[in-house]
C-alpha cells in the first residue's frame, strides 16, 4: 500500500523491481563505511535493505550526509532499484534523495543490530528499542499468528467472542492476591480471571470465549509469573471437562502448525522449531502422577502440589513433552470445579502442561446453586460476597465447562523463550511499572 510517506515496503522490493524508482522510509539499522562505497542498512517492519552509495555515483551531498546519520535515525529513502546477486536478497538501492525525518540520540543504550547483547533487565529498561530487535519482532509476529488462529479455530466451533468486566466487586478466585481499586468512593478489584462472568455468559449464549488481561497481585518472582497478564478463556454450556480438552488441544496443535506454516522466517530467526503436536494428548490422573513419583524417590501427599521439580520428573517419566493432568483432588481447586460423581474426593479437573510448565488449567463446573454455596463455605468464602453471581443458577444454569490460557506461558512452547517477560510487550511485575 502507497503512503504519504513511502511507495513500497522493504519486503516487496524484489530483483523484478530492477530499473524502477522506490521510496521507502524506516531505521537506520547499520552502516558501513569503505571509504568510496558506503552502505546503508534501512529497516522497516517487513526486513532489513541495502542502501548502496557509490563515490562518483551518488551525490556528494548524501556522501556527506552518511557521515551525520546516527544508528536508529528515521529516514526517507528515494532511489532506484538494482539487481545485485551480492547484496542480501539479491536487491539493493542507489539512493537519489535521503531525508531525516528524526534523528536519534548517540550513543544508543541498546544494541539494536544484536550483536552487542544485553541482559534482561537492561532489555526490558529499554524495552522499544529491544522491541526493535529482529529476534522480538519474530516472537510478536508469531503472537500474532497465534491469536487470529486462535479466534478463526474457536469461532469455527461456534464460540461468540466477548468482553467481561475488569473491575469486579469481588475475588473470582479466593484468596489475597487482588489489586484493589477505589471505585467511586467503594473497593472494587482488578479482576483475577473473566471467570464467573464467562460463566453467566455460558448461559445465554452457550459457548463464548475471551482474550484479555487479568490482575494477580502475587509475590512470585519467577520466569513464569506476571502481575499482569493476557489470558485465553473459554466457557461452555452442555460440555464437561473431556470435551473442553478436546476443544483445548485441537486449538494448540492448529495453532502449532499455522506457526510452522506461516511463520517459518520467524522460527529461523529465533532458531527454533515448536514441538509436534500429536493428538489426543496423553492424560495422566493426579494419583497416576503420585504413583510415578514415587517410584522416583519423589513422595508427595495426597493433596500436595506437583511443582516444577516434580513436573520436569513426571514429563521425562512418561516420555512426554506435552500432556494433560487430571482429577486434581477437590478441595485443591477453586471452589466451582465439580467433584467427580463417581469418586467426589477428586474433580473433573486438569492442567495442561508443557515440559514442566503448566500452560492452562480447567474443569467442569458446578451448576448446582447448594452445590456451589457449600463448596465456598468449606473454602471459608461467605456466599452473601458471590450473590450477584449465585442468583443467576435459580433461572436455569446448565452444565457446562472451560478452561483458561495463559498466552504468555504458551508463547515460551511457539518461540522456545525462557522467560514470560520476554514474550511480553510491557510486562508488569513486583519491580516493573515502567515503561
Amino acid at each position: 500500500m502507497r503512503t504519504s510517506y513511502k511507495t513500497h515496503l522493504v519486503a516487496d522490493v524484489t530483483p523484478e523491481l530492477s530499473g524502477k524508482h522506490v521510496v521507502l522510509a524506516g531505521w537506520v539499522h547499520l552502516k558501513r563505511d569503505l571509504g568510496r562505497i558506503k552502505f546503508l542498512i534501512l529497516r522497516d517492519s517487513t526486513g532489513t535493505i541495502q542502501i548502496t552509495m557509490r563515490k562518483g555515483e551518488t551525490s556528494e551531498e548524501l556522501m556527506e550526509l552518511f557521515k551525520e546519520l546516527t544508528l536508529e535515525s528515521v529516514v526517507q529513502v528515494e532511489g532506484v532499484v538494482k539487481r545485485d546477486p551480492r547484496a542480501p536478497r539479491g536487491v539493493e538501492i542507489s539512493p537519489t534523495k535521503i531525508r531525516v525525518l528524526n534523528e536519534s540520540k548517540a550513543p544508543l543504550p541498546l544494541d539494536v543490530s544484536g550483536k552487542v547483547p544485553a541482559d534482561i533487565d537492561t532489555r526490558l529498561r529499554e524495552r522499544v528499542l529491544d522491541l526493535r530487535r529482529a529476534e522480538m519482532r519474530a516472537v510478536f509476529r508469531i503472537m500474532n499468528t497465534a491469536l487470529d488462529t486462535i479466534r478463526r479455530y474457536l469461532r469455527s466451533l461456534r464460540f461468540v467472542e466477548v468482553f467481561t468486566p475488569k473491575i469486579i466487586a469481588a475475588a473470582t478466585e479466593g484468596g489475597a492476591n487482588l489489586f484493589p481499586v477505589v471505585y467511586f468512593g467503594r473497593e472494587a478489584f482488578l479482576a483475577q480471571s473473566p471467570q464467573l462472568y464467562k460463566e453467566l455468559l455460558a448461559a445465554a449464549f452457550e459457548r463464548v470465549f475471551e482474550i484479555g488481561p487479568s490482575w494477580r497481585a502475587e509475590e512470585s518472582d519467577t520466569p513464569y509469573h506476571l502481575a499482569e497478564f493476557i489470558g485465553v478463556d473459554i466457557e461452555a454450556a452442555f460440555m464437561n471437562y473431556h470435551d473442553v480438552m478436546k476443544v483445548l488441544e485441537g486449538m494448540v496443535k492448529e495453532v502449532v502448525d499455522e506457526i510452522k506454516r506461516r511463520n517459518s522466517d520467524d522460527l529461523a530467526v529465533l532458531r527454533y522449531e515448536p514441538p509436534q503436536v500429536r493428538l489426543p494428548l496423553k492424560r495422566i490422573s493426579y494419583r497416576e502422577a503420585l504413583e510415578i513419583l514415587e517410584g522416583k524417590g519423589v513422595k508427595l501427599g495426597f493433596g500436595e502440589d506437583i511443582g516444577t521439580p516434580e513436573l520436569r520428573v513426571l514429563s521425562r517419566e512418561i516420555g512426554e513433552e506435552l500432556y494433560f493432568l487430571v482429577e486434581f483432588p477437590t478441595k485443591t481447586r477453586p471452589f466451582y470445579t465439580k467433584p467427580k460423581d463417581s469418586d467426589p474426593e477428586v474433580s473433573e479437573s486438569f492442567d495442561l502442561v508443557w515440559r514442566h510448565l503448566e500452560l492452562a488449567s480447567g474443569s467442569s463446573r458446578v451448576h448446582d446453586k447448594e452445590m456451589l454455596m457449600e463448596a465456598m463455605r468449606k473454602r471459608g468464602l461467605n456466599p452473601k460476597s458471590f450473590e450477584f453471581f449465585t442468583k443467576w443458577f435459580d433461572y436455569g444454569m446448565p452444565p457446562h465447562a472451560g478452561w483458561g490460557l495463559g498466552l504468555s506461558r504458551l508463547m515460551l512452547m511457539l518461540t522456545g523463550r525462557s522467560n514470560v517477560k520476554e514474550v511480553t510487550l510491557f510486562p508488569r511485575d513486583k519491580k516493573r511499572l515502567v515503561p
